[in-house]
């Protein structure tokens, strides 16, 4: 099992596109190290079209807002960069006439990790959206120095994002953790889809998908089978 004395490594939550679930795997992944007795910290670098990190867009409010750990404690602690535009942060950036600092981000990371681990750093949108001129998304994971984990979709056109996602880690020497399925939508993805989806990526990429997480109703508490990919990935035999 896990020890909770022992300091775990930084994760990177990243996304095969946007809205696949990016949240509520960082979220499930707070809530997953803090009943375990670890110490963790919801970090989100870049968040846009969310005027501040109150905001009812907030993925840091949503975070605090459903692991009793983060209770009365600040959201804006989170968030780095926060801008208005639903836009990739570079462009959402100019049109306030602002640049992210990638040393800002970095320095943050390294502050945050003094006093907490792991920290659970999420992305913004997919992992080539661009940050700032000639950095993207998945090169986060290398100036924040955390293991990627793959939030994707369990349904029709997974495979291709999924492995596009794998390939742009990879081409930077990323080696993602694990993939979990997303499969939030009203109607469940086909069993059999879902098992040719996992074949289908495992066998390209050699990176194992580690489950699937279907439609939460209650956030304060999920079912227990909402963790058990992260299990897989975290837990020794």
């Amino acid at each position: 099992m896990m020890n909770s004395r022992k300091k775990m490594e930084n994760l990177f939550v990243v996304g095969t596109d946007t809205g696949v679930g990016k949240t509520v795997l960082s979220l499930l992944l707070m809530q997953f190290f803090c009943s375990r007795g670890y110490n963790p910290f919801y970090l989100k670098p870049v968040q846009t079209g969310c005027k501040d990190p109150y905001d009812s867009e907030s993925d840091a409010k949503f975070i605090y807002r459903h692991v009793g750990q983060c209770k009365d404690k600040d959201p804006a602690d989170s968030v780095i960069y926060c801008f208005k535009n639903p836009k990739a942060p570079l462009f959402a950036a100019r049109d306030e006439g602002k640049m992210i600092d990638l040393s800002v981000i970095e320095n943050a990371v390294v502050e945050k990790a003094r006093f907490f681990s792991p920290l659970i750093i999420e992305g913004a949108g997919g992992v080539l959206v661009p940050v700032v001129e000639h950095t993207f998304v998945a090169d986060l994971s290398l100036v924040t120095h955390a293991a990627p984990v793959i939030a994707a979709r369990a349904g029709l056109g997974t495979i291709n994002h999924t492995l596009l996602t794998i390939e742009a880690l990879t081409g930077r020497g990323l080696k993602p953790l694990g993939i979990v399925f997303i499969d939030a939508g009203e109607k469940e993805t086909p069993l059999e889809m879902v098992m040719e989806n996992k074949s289908a990526i495992e066998e390209a990429s050699g990176v194992k998908v580690v489950g699937i997480i279907g439609r939460i109703r209650n956030f304060f508490k999920p079912p227990r089978n909402c963790y058990l990919p992260l299990e897989k990935m975290f837990v020794s035999p």
